[in-house]
């Protein structure tokens, strides 16, 4: 075969698809793959399900999910209480200086004379 013919044999052979307009097919469990309901899941008991393998992994993905969402959710609950303590400690200082400023004005008060107050 000529170089030209084996290239347009080529072309004919996978035509280039530049904009699909079908859904790539994913199988459970791979990257991108939509995940079931848990309603659906939870429907038939695993000893009872005919693919209870696949369900068994489902529920182990679950785990790590809610183990991993509870992780997260601690690491901001920790955030918020660091947030709060330094908020604790400027309104300490805070609550020093005015007490600083009100014992300032009393003494200016006192030394002022006239009313002993």
């Amino acid at each position: 075969m000529t170089r030209p013919a084996l290239i347009r044999v080529l072309k004919t052979a996978a035509p280039r698809r530049l904009l699909s307009t079908t859904a790539k097919a994913m199988a459970a469990g791979d990257t991108g793959a939509a995940r079931p309901a848990a309603s659906a899941l939870r429907e038939l008991p695993a000893s009872r399900s005919p693919c209870s393998s696949i369900s068994n992994a489902l529920d182990r993905r679950d785990a790590f999910t809610r183990r991993e969402r509870s992780a997260e959710e601690m690491y901001i609950r920790q955030e918020e209480r660091n947030k709060l303590l330094q908020l604790k400690e400027k309104l300490k200082a805070q609550r020093k200086h005015i007490d600083e400023l009100d014992k300032h004005i009393d003494d200016l008060t006192k030394n002022q004379g006239g009313e002993h107050n």
